[in-house]
């Protein structure tokens, strides 16, 4: 134990004379541990962001289509809906007594390419995403009036809107359709982030859609007939149709039975949608561009890891009188052997843990940024199960590499090692 004692002080000198060449192996090894942890932090918390961008709904209904279309119009409001359901259906769910909260939206407007939600206040009330958060205004009010929008902090952000400010709504989602320039809306309120598209949307009453359509058939202005805004204030704006109904139960063993009462029962031929099957769906649908960072980011690894062998190779060559001297005061060959491949697991294990705290850096620093720019809300916390086991994975990965130039060195003769040819 004193020998190697010895061995391990002679060797820690050694590495302070090599702590350039070391550094640049720890420098490589880190950054692989920031790109591949990094990556699977952002994958995890994009994954989440995604299949969590509804929480605590359990159904979503619709007029009869598929599921995807249905998710991607009523959750992340992107096209459109090739038929609407009734009203009277979407009263009738609401009052079923397994029901305990509806949320009706009507789309098909929008402003500057952002999709406008007609809803109620129930919206504000019992809307959650990500593990059942609740939505929070950032500033204001929620709307009230029927000329009163609500505005995603994206949206607000990029256009640089505020309280008071005017918006018109554009008919349909064209970038040339025609506006409702009659009736402009006053922003009331702007919503916090939330990292989901609700950051990108406007938000109006339900019958404000109507309001702003009561002068239009058939995608068009009634040539020669107009509505003043005060005149559509005092008209019946109940809807006749609505685009999707988010359905909240009092007991989530309802779920099936209700699904298939909507789908197969009399009336209406109406989908209905449990949101976290679908969006888990749609997601595999989508795998393919996360299966391609995770290709991306394994080669880097690899090629730090690649980096840490030919740089200890290199340097063997100039250890060889080193090693060659331990062999002469004592050490074994299978001492020199441990001592190398101590070496590399601890240059690895340097490597990962400043990687770790690095990434945890950068996170703290770049999260609120990236969550405000892009929308994806990436957390600083704890290391997952996951994460941990890649950067074990990349410690392994780390010491067998160090065990190529390490046994290279056992073999090494202690006359080869004292007879150095020039």
């Amino acid at each position: 134990m004193k020998r190697f004692g010895t061995l391990v002080g002679l060797a820690l000198k050694s590495a302070w004379n090599r702590r350039l060449t070391l550094f640049l192996i720890v420098l490589s090894v880190s950054l692989s541990t920031i790109l591949l942890v990094g990556l699977e932090r952002v994958r995890g918390q994009v994954r989440t962001a995604f299949v969590q961008a509804i929480s605590g709904t359990d159904l979503v209904v619709g007029a009869r289509g598929g599921q995807i279309q249905i998710i991607l119009y009523a959750v992340f409001h992107l096209g459109g809906a090739t038929n609407n359901m009734g009203w009277d259906s979407a009263q009738k769910i609401a009052q079923r007594s397994e029901v305990a909260w509806t949320i009706p939206i009507s789309m098909g407007d929008s402003h500057r390419g952002y999709p406008v939600v007609a809803t109620t206040g129930d919206f504000f009330k019992f809307f959650r995403y990500r593990r059942g958060l609740e939505l929070k205004l950032a500033k204001g009010r929620e709307f009230g009036d029927i000329f009163e929008v609500v505005l995603g902090s994206e949206l607000a952000r990029k256009l640089n809107y505020d309280l008071g400010q005017s918006v018109v709504l554009r008919h349909g989602l064209g970038a040339v359709a025609p506006e409702h320039s009659d009736k402009p809306f006053t922003v009331v309120g702007v919503l916090a982030p939330t990292g989901s598209p609700v950051d990108r949307s406007l938000y109006i009453n339900l019958e404000s859609m109507e309001a702003i359509h009561i002068d239009w058939r058939g995608g068009a202005p009634i040539r020669g007939f107009s509505v003043s805004a005060e005149r559509a204030r005092k008209m019946n704006l109940t809807p006749k149709t609505i685009t999707a109904l988010l359905v909240g139960l009092k007991n989530r063993r309802d779920v099936f039975n209700l699904q298939r009462e909507l789908q197969s029962g009399p009336g209406e031929a109406l989908s209905a949608v449990m949101p976290g099957v679908a969006l888990d769906q749609l997601w595999r649908i989508l795998g393919t561009g996360e299966k391609v960072l995770w290709l991306v980011s394994i080669l880097v690894t690899a090629t730090g890891l690649m980096g840490l062998i030919s740089s200890v190779l290199a340097g063997l060559g100039e250890r060889r009188r080193e090693l060659a001297i331990l062999r002469s005061v004592g050490a074994r060959p299978f001492d020199i052997l441990t001592l190398l491949s101590l070496e590399s697991l601890a240059l690895t294990v340097a490597g990962v843990l400043i990687g770790l705290s690095v990434l945890a850096f950068i996170i703290a620093v770049l999260g609120p940024v990236i969550s405000d720019n892009y929308g994806v809300v990436i957390d600083l916390s704890p290391p997952t199960a996951r994460e941990w086991l890649l950067s074990l994975a990349i410690v392994a990965a780390g010491y067998l590499a160090g065990l190529v130039p390490a046994i290279r060195a056992y073999f090494l003769s202690l006359g080869d090692g004292l007879s150095v040819s020039v």
